[in-house]
C-alpha cells in the first residue's frame, strides 16, 4: 500500500470521466487539484459527500482548483448519479483500483465482523506543481469540503 504523504509527487492517472473522455491529472498542471476518494456512488455518505463538492464547486474554481473524485464505479453509474443529483464536480472510473492503490485508498475493511476491500474515502489535495499539500484519510463527511476548501486558499 502507498503511503503518500504530504511533499511526495502525486502519482500521475489517466482515467475515464462521466459524460466520456479521459482525464489525466498531467492535464491540471500549474494548478491546484482536489482529488478525492470516495467508496461508492448513490450512498448516503457519498452522495452528501458530492453534493457538498458541487454545492461549493465555484468556490473552488474561483480559488482555482479543481475538484475530481474517483471511485471503483463504471462511468455509466457515475452518469446515472450526476444525473440524479445534479452534480457539477467531475466523476472518474477507476475500475481496476489502479489508482486507488497507488494512493493507498484500496483497504481491508472491516463491517459487522465480516472483512473486505473497498475505498477509504480520503482526500489529496495536489498543488500546482504536483506535489501533495495535504492528506486528509478516514474522511468524515460534515465539515470535510469547507476544511478542503481553506486548505485550497491557503495555498
Amino acid at each position: 500500500m502507498a503511503d503518500i504523504t504530504p511533499g511526495d509527487t502525486a502519482p500521475d492517472f489517466t482515467l475515464p470521466r462521466d459524460g466520456g473522455g479521459e482525464v489525466s491529472l498531467a492535464d491540471y498542471k500549474e494548478r491546484p487539484v482536489v482529488l478525492y476518494f470516495y467508496p461508492r456512488d448513490d450512498t448516503p455518505g457519498c452522495t452528501k459527500e458530492a453534493l457538498g463538492f458541487t454545492e461549493r464547486a465555484e468556490d473552488f474554481t474561483a480559488a482555482g482548483a479543481t475538484v475530481l473524485g474517483v471511485s471503483k464505479d463504471t462511468v455509466a453509474k457515475h452518469d446515472k448519479f450526476v444525473s440524479k443529483h445534479a452534480l457539477g464536480i467531475v466523476l472518474l472510473s477507476d475500475a481496476e483500483s489502479d489508482v486507488c492503490e497507488r494512493y493507498g485508498v484500496w483497504v481491508e475493511k472491516n463491517m459487522y465482523g465480516r472483512t473486505s476491500m473497498g475505498i477509504e474515502r480520503a482526500t489529496f489535495l495536489i498543488d500546482g506543481d504536483g506535489k501533495v499539500a495535504q492528506v486528509w484519510r478516514k474522511v468524515k463527511v460534515p465539515g470535510h469540503v469547507d476544511a478542503v476548501l481553506d486548505a485550497v486558499r491557503a495555498l
